[in-house]
């Protein structure tokens, strides 16, 4: 397995966790050593670990399980750090999303996670506007 092939297998694994309300897999799978940070879509950013799961922890607890598909995963390799790009898919939702990883302890392990909504007729691969 490659580098890429492991990372993108982890950010698989967040939203296996994620659909599975597996809290444990998801916690397990947050650095522990680098600064996480979190910004659900249209909420304020969460910073560091303590606050991070326990968002995870409040929004996993959900008695209705969210259903969340990823697709168009792409990661981007740098030493031991990697972005993942992706849309996310929930019902009638489309969120691009932003993953971020860092290696420890010879595994890749979530830092950053940030989702937001793609908005009606900027796909196609051109932005709405530009920045």
């Amino acid at each position: 397995m490659t580098e890429r092939d492991a990372v993108l297998a982890a950010n698989l694994e967040f939203y296996r966790a994620f659909t599975a309300s597996d809290y444990r897999a998801m916690e397990t799978l947050w650095a522990r050593v680098a600064p996480v940070l979190c910004i659900h879509p249209g909420w304020p950013p969460l910073l560091g670990r303590e606050a991070v799961m326990q968002s995870w922890r409040d929004l996993l607890a959900n008695p209705e399980p969210t259903h969340i598909m990823c697709h168009d995963d792409q990661a981007f390799l740098y030493g031991d750090f990697a972005t993942v790009i992706c849309e996310e898919e929930l019902a009638n939702v489309h969120l691009v999303a932003t993953n971020l990883f860092v290696k420890e302890s010879g595994a890749w392990r979530m830092v950053h996670h940030q989702a937001g909504p793609i908005l009606a007729g900027s796909y196609e691969g051109q932005p709405h506007r530009p920045h």
